[in-house]
């Protein structure tokens, strides 16, 4: 729901028929042009929508059907958010203090233990516990952000777009580390823009289109030309990477 003029209302279906699974162990990506309802989708999957959207579907973990509320006690222990940046680390706050009460609420036995832990697997050093969100860089923040919410070993890691802005290496060193998530038994669905780099940590690929999921392709398909994707969206997108013809899918609606 959302005000057009005044007090006028309007109702807009931003999500579809969006459709999406992912089993313990291995990592999915969600790929899709900007708009396509993928970050909304893991929203409303962690039941963190706003006050004036309105979801409906099932949402199901080990084959148990969760309603909101369930979702909610979840989110941040079973079901935790990778968001998009820094921004949503609190700014008042030290960087030890933030990972350890994520710890704590995650029901850790050793808060203090596993913060340090959560933060060493990502190649931040001790001292940076100490620091404020300000004085990190924003490949640190990021970091800082994931050990965040993969303190508690939670069940299903959903990654909003954890890689833009961020330089080649680093770019690696984030996706590396939800690979690893997923070796560690966690199921992993990996929001992204960046196609080329999804598939060299994914198993599968799920494309979504206008907030509605269209296709489901294996990793190997996305190879020369894209000649063994059956979807032509998919195919589209392969062919829209430098490299391949840089040819711009056309979207829904426009004139061909």
């Amino acid at each position: 729901m959302q005000y057009e003029r005044g007090l006028r209302r309007r109702v807009v279906e931003a999500v579809r028929g969006m459709t999406l699974s992912a089993h313990p162990g291995e990592v999915v990506a969600l790929v899709g042009a900007s708009g396509a309802g993928k970050s909304l989708f893991g929203h409303a999957v962690l039941g963190m929508l706003p006050p004036n959207a309105r979801a409906t579907g099932e949402v199901r973990l080990g084959g148990r059907l969760l309603d909101e509320a369930a979702r909610r006690r979840l989110a941040g222990r079973g079901l935790v958010l990778l968001p998009q940046g820094g921004s949503y680390l609190d700014p008042t706050a030290r960087v030890g203090a933030q990972v350890r009460r994520a710890a704590r609420l995650a029901g850790r036995r050793d808060p203090a233990a596993a913060a340090r832990e959560a933060l060493a697997e990502r190649g931040l050093e001790a001292g940076v516990e100490r620091l404020y969100p300000h004085e990190l860089s924003g490949g640190m923040a990021r970091r800082v952000v994931g050990a965040v919410a993969g303190v508690g070993d939670p069940a299903v890691v959903i990654a909003d777009e954890p890689t833009p802005g961020l330089h080649p290496e680093a770019v690696a060193a984030a996706l590396q580390g939800l690979r690893r998530t997923a070796d560690g038994g966690a199921a992993v669905v990996l929001i992204t823009h960046d196609l080329r780099g999804a598939l060299g940590v994914s198993d599968r690929v799920v494309v979504c289109r206008a907030g509605s999921t269209v296709d489901e392709a294996a990793v190997a398909d996305f190879a020369g030309d894209g000649a063994g994707l059956a979807h032509p969206y998919t195919r589209a997108l392969w062919q829209a990477l430098p490299g391949h013809g840089f040819r711009a899918p056309a979207e829904p609606g426009a004139a061909s």
